[in-house]
């Protein structure tokens, strides 16, 4: 009879603590590591990781799983990539608590704020649950990753005013029931409290999202009470300003909260005009700012981009990265349809309006979204139809337009226009210098690596890869971290932000969450294009290469980059600074 559930044998032990890497045999028993060093007896299953590192399981602090975990178990494509652990319900945007009726407002807003498809979102079971608490007990045993969710402030707003959620603000009544939904789910296990006054973020029907319209009062109810309701998590909120740099007044909101909840705030884009930018010339005061609020004992972290954006659009299908250039964005608003678009852009005085709106973004929220669009600097000619055009392929638009003599804006409409408006262009941040400016901010212990969005955008891209691709460059190709130190960032680092006091290590009684690779070709590989979400809907989903296994609660669910068949459904639902027995699904 087997001694141990798994082992794991020969291979190099990177466990998560930044200590250097041994050779070591890993034995699992009930879901939990039982050894790490020569182990003696067999394995009900063994798996040779002879020439491959045996890290943790990734732990992602920043994805949008929540609606896709309901109908689609294992977190694909985060789990072929290592993730063991994701937390969802970020931004302000959770599936739970929602009233009998309402699940067409869950659906628009979730296909607005994170790319979603409406057709994939009727597949959330709905019926299955109204409340917080009653959402979380619909997950246990039906996760194959684990899993732990923020209750959102959009979804708490809904459920108590309805429709005027979108429209003003709350009384002092409808606060309170907002903080005891809050304290409710904080009871039952929620990661946290998430928010958002960002003011880039709107619903399909081009509202505020709901939590836009709370005053500061209901807000900082709501995170003490996240604060005084649980036994730890965090609060995740993007303030108004962050979009364009925090502003001081933000500052001192972000440090009040943090005391007033005594829990730590994670905010994105610290020092940087918005979360996809590197943090290059605001990081000196940024830098001023966390180190102001650590002294001051308020816990103020910022997740890092660690992956540089990589995008490709066309004019004919259209693009959402525009929305904040206001006049530039009408060529889509105005006209819909392929034909009317092309004469549009031929108007001269359309050309003329539109011509410096990408230089002169909107910064009124008021006046609708504030999203930055991409620099003329970082938007290159990926692709053409016509020979003539070759010569633009790889190039920036700022290169192209110097050549032609006309202004960006033109030398994109002019392509495009030649080739029916076929053109495909790439938004491509990846420079010198944001290499430099994002490596001195990951440096720093406030910034956390991360940010893959797992499970939003899928109409156009796959964040999922993100921790491959900093193994693959941050690791490997830039040496921005020690294979030892990168593994922590991305494992033991996250876990211990989000209270998960049995993950991120590989240590004896630790839960058996595992990602087995080799350090020498780990990386993304490639992406496609599927349609295998509820009602036909489609999505990118992307694979990794170098990934040999990713094991959950001891069971191994992905072996080089397949789910596995028989892996069942090991994941758990996780509830900050709580340790149960790793086995059986339940928790």
């Amino acid at each position: 009879m087997p001694t141990w559930d798994l082992v794991v044998r020969n291979g190099i032990v990177v466990d998560g603590t930044g200590l250097p890497r041994r050779r070591a045999d890993v034995a699992v028993k009930d879901g939990r590591i039982a050894a790490v060093g020569f182990v003696d007896g067999e394995g009900a299953r063994e798996i040779d990781a002879d020439g491959r590192v045996v890290a943790p399981g990734i732990v992602d602090p920043h994805t949008h799983y929540d609606p896709q975990l309901t109908f689609e178990p294992y977190g694909t494509s985060s789990c072929f990539h290592g993730v063991t652990t994701v937390v969802a319900g970020n931004c302000g945007f959770s599936v739970a608590p929602l009233r009998p009726g309402d699940a067409p407002w869950l659906i628009q807003l979730f296909a607005r704020v994170e790319g979603m498809d409406a057709a994939a979102l009727e597949g959330i079971p709905v019926d299955g649950f109204e409340s917080f608490p009653e959402f979380l007990e619909s997950m246990r045993g039906k996760i194959g990753i684990n899993a732990a969710f923020y209750v959102g402030h959009c979804a708490v707003r809904r459920y108590v005013m309805g429709d005027d959620c979108q429209t003003r603000e709350a009384t002092p009544d409808e606060i309170e029931q907002m903080v005891a939904i809050v304290r409710d789910a904080m009871a039952a296990g929620a990661a946290g409290f998430s928010s958002t006054h960002s003011p880039t973020h709107f619903d399909s029907a081009d509202r505020p999202v709901p939590s836009r319209l709370s005053s500061m009062d209901e807000l900082r109810a709501l995170v003490e009470a996240a604060g005084r309701g649980g036994a730890g998590g965090s609060i995740a909120y993007l303030p108004g300003s962050a979009v364009g740099g925090i502003t001081a007044d933000d500052e001192e909101l972000l440090i009040d909260l943090a005391l007033s909840s005594r829990l730590p705030v994670v905010i994105q884009g610290l020092g940087a005009r918005s979360k996809v930018d590197a943090p290059t010339a605001g990081w000196d005061n940024a830098k001023r700012f966390v180190d102001d609020a650590t002294s001051r004992g308020a816990a103020v972290y910022s997740m890092a981009m660690s992956k540089p954006f990589n995008r490709t659009f066309d004019l004919a299908a259209g693009t959402k990265l525009y929305e904040g250039a206001l006049q530039f964005h009408r060529m889509f608003t105005e006209a819909p349809a392929f034909a009317e678009r092309i004469v549009l852009l031929q108007d001269p005085a359309f050309r003329e309006a539109i011509r410096d709106s990408v230089d002169n973004p909107n910064r009124d929220g008021s006046l609708g979204a504030t999203l930055p669009p991409p620099h003329w600097s970082v938007l290159h000619v990926n692709k053409v139809t016509k020979a003539e055009n070759e010569k633009f392929v790889g190039r920036s638009l700022v290169d192209i337009a110097a050549e032609l003599g006309v202004h960006p804006t033109d030398a994109m409409v002019d392509i495009a226009l030649s080739e029916d408006l076929a053109t495909e262009f790439v938004w491509r941040t990846e420079t010198p210098e944001w290499i430099e400016g994002t490596k001195i901010a990951q440096d720093d212990p406030h910034m956390i690596v991360g940010t893959s969005d797992g499970g939003a955008h899928l109409d156009r891209d796959d964040g999922a890869e993100a921790h491959t691709w900093f193994l693959e460059h941050w690791v490997r190709e830039w040496r921005g971290f020690t294979l030892e130190e990168g593994v922590r960032q991305i494992t033991a680092i996250p876990a211990a932000l989000c209270g998960f006091t049995d993950r991120g290590l590989v240590l004896p009684g630790y839960a058996a969450d595992l990602m087995i690779f080799d350090p020498d070709t780990v990386g993304p590989d490639h992406k496609e294009f599927v349609h295998d979400f509820p009602n036909g809907a489609g999505r990118w989903t992307s694979k990794p290469k170098g990934v040999h296994a990713t094991i959950v609660n001891g069971v191994p669910i992905v072996l080089d980059g397949e789910l596995q068949p028989d892996a069942g459904l090991p994941g758990h639902v996780l509830r900050p600074n709580d340790t149960q027995p790793a086995a059986g699904g339940r928790r």
